[in-house]
């Protein structure tokens, strides 16, 4: 059971930008559930996802796997013969958390997990590819190489599946969903505080894109079928196929 997220309940004198340390390990799930409108459907989904799209012998990727939830939702979900999961994070905390998380549940597929940036990591016999709100928080120029070195690693008929927080063309509309986020916080226990510290400090490293952006970028990495397939508010998972 994780604690409860109360990271930023009280004020703090300064505000660096956002890391993954083990302060935020420590409260992930409970932060997640509470800040991330829909995560547990696109969680299992991924799940559903796997066992349509993993293919026999080949390698599933979890990029930016934080403790490790869609490796588990991938794995309870393969059932053809020999299959491999790696499952990629920087943080080192959240490594090590994912080992012991992935320990604690036996399965039959073997996961690796690596500490590594998900850019130096070879992406090769891939029959799935998950970025599950990790693709936000690489520099935007870096993004596109990424999707393309999974689009040339991902075998025929195989799919990357692309959840994000996204930004919004219309202005007007941006703003409802941002401020109705803001409301799903709230309903979640988060005050005020909370919410703009969080904020502030996730500024300069989550640097968001539109749907229509991330479809553009799809596109351009070799993907021809790629469409929005879950959407809570301004947060979301795209599906591109091979």
């Amino acid at each position: 059971m994780s604690d409860r997220d109360t990271l930023f309940s009280a004020p703090i004198a300064k505000l660096g930008d956002w890391t993954f340390d083990e302060r935020v390990a420590e409260v992930f799930p409970d932060m997640i559930q509470r800040s991330v409108p829909g995560y547990s459907n696109i969680i299992s989904m991924i799940g559903m996802l796997a066992e349509r799209f993993v293919q026999p012998d080949s390698t599933v990727y979890d990029l930016g796997c934080s403790l490790g939830a869609a490796t588990l939702s991938v794995r309870r979900n393969i059932h053809v013969p020999g299959c491999a999961i790696i499952a990629v994070d920087n943080s080192p905390a959240m490594v090590e958390r994912c080992r012991r998380h992935l320990d604690a549940f036996r399965a039959d597929t073997p996961v690796n997990v690596v500490e590594a940036d998900i850019r130096d990591i070879p992406i090769e016999n891939a029959s799935l590819v998950v970025l599950n709100f990790t693709l936000q928080f690489l520099e935007p120029d870096a993004r596109l190489q990424l999707l393309s070195k999974i689009w040339q690693g991902l075998n025929p008929g195989g799919a990357l599946v692309l959840s994000e927080k996204f930004s919004f063309e219309d202005a007007q509309v941006g703003e409802l969903l941002f401020n109705m986020h803001h409301d799903f916080k709230r309903a979640n226990g988060y005050s005020e505080l909370e919410i703009s510290q969080k904020r502030s400090m996730l500024e300069n490293v989550m640097l968001t894109d539109s749907v229509e952006t991330h479809k553009a970028r799809l596109k351009q990495a070799g993907f021809s079928h790629a469409e929005l397939w879950f959407q809570c508010f301004n947060f979301g998972s795209l599906v591109a196929l091979k």
